[in-house]
């Protein structure tokens, strides 16, 4: 993959390069999709270089794509990372050396670049997290238990999760990561999950109801020890409505 790269190097925009968080929430918890590759004891966000006749978005999308195997994903671009060292050098002649490639030959991989960060929701069980090649292995792992991941990647994630944190108070979040049908507990668990804290279930329950996309469903939660919750679901709509429009409400 690197190889063919360095080969077609003129085809990417130079010291560009894009690295996204991608989000799912399973059994309560927040994940994070990670790589792991042979060459280094450390792991990696997804990431990618940026075609020069691409728009940086798109190219966004290509590899969010190319990682989850899905479409039409929630996609943000949130900050710009461009620390004068952020590229690691024994890193880069680590991964030339795992693919046999000159160092004169992969200049253009070791140079400076300057990486677009993005976060992006996903539904956990929709995605097909998908290696590149037989050189990594892509898990999810939860947010709370990542491991030590290269180069700065690990403020790349912390920035993600704390603008995500930020932006609960001026938009929605659930349809990407929820399941089609939900109860009111699982909806708050997983604001609970993201935000890291504790939510007064009354309160919950007031603002994301007057919030206006929730659509009560005439069906009940099986397989529970307790009382059956009833199942909602949001409507398409008006949550893209809140989306654009945004929230005027803080948990």
């Amino acid at each position: 993959m690197l190889k063919n790269i360095l080969d077609n190097k003129e085809l990417y925009q130079p010291g560009l390069s894009i690295d996204c968080v991608i989000f799912g929430f399973h059994d309560n918890q927040l994940k994070v999709l990670l790589i792991k590759t042979k060459y280094s004891d450390k792991w990696a966000l997804p990431g990618g270089f940026v075609p020069i006749n691409e728009d940086i978005d798109q190219a966004a999308v290509t590899v969010l794509n190319c990682r989850t195997g899905l479409k039409g994903i929630f996609l943000r671009q949130f900050s710009t990372f461009g620390a004068a060292r952020r590229t690691n050098i024994v890193t880069s002649n680590s991964v030339l050396e795992f693919y046999g490639i000159p160092l004169d030959e992969g200049k253009w991989y070791a140079s400076r670049f300057v990486t677009v960060g993005y976060y992006a929701l996903v539904d956990f069980l929709q995605t097909i997290p998908q290696p590149l090649d037989n050189n990594e292995i892509v898990e999810w792992i939860d947010h709370n238990a990542v491991p030590e991941l290269i180069l700065d990647h690990r403020q790349i994630l912390d920035t993600a999760l704390k603008t995500l944190r930020m932006e609960l108070n001026l938009m929605p979040v659930g349809y990407n990561l929820l399941p089609e049908k939900f109860t009111i507990p699982e909806l708050q668990k997983l604001y609970e999950t993201i935000l890291g804290r504790k939510l007064d279930r009354r309160n919950f329950l007031r603002k994301i109801t007057a919030i206006g996309i929730l659509t009560k469903l005439d069906e009940k939660k099986s397989n529970v020890a307790h009382k059956a919750p009833n199942l909602y679901n949001f409507d398409k709509k008006k949550y893209e409505e809140v989306v654009k429009n945004g929230l005027t409400q803080g948990w």
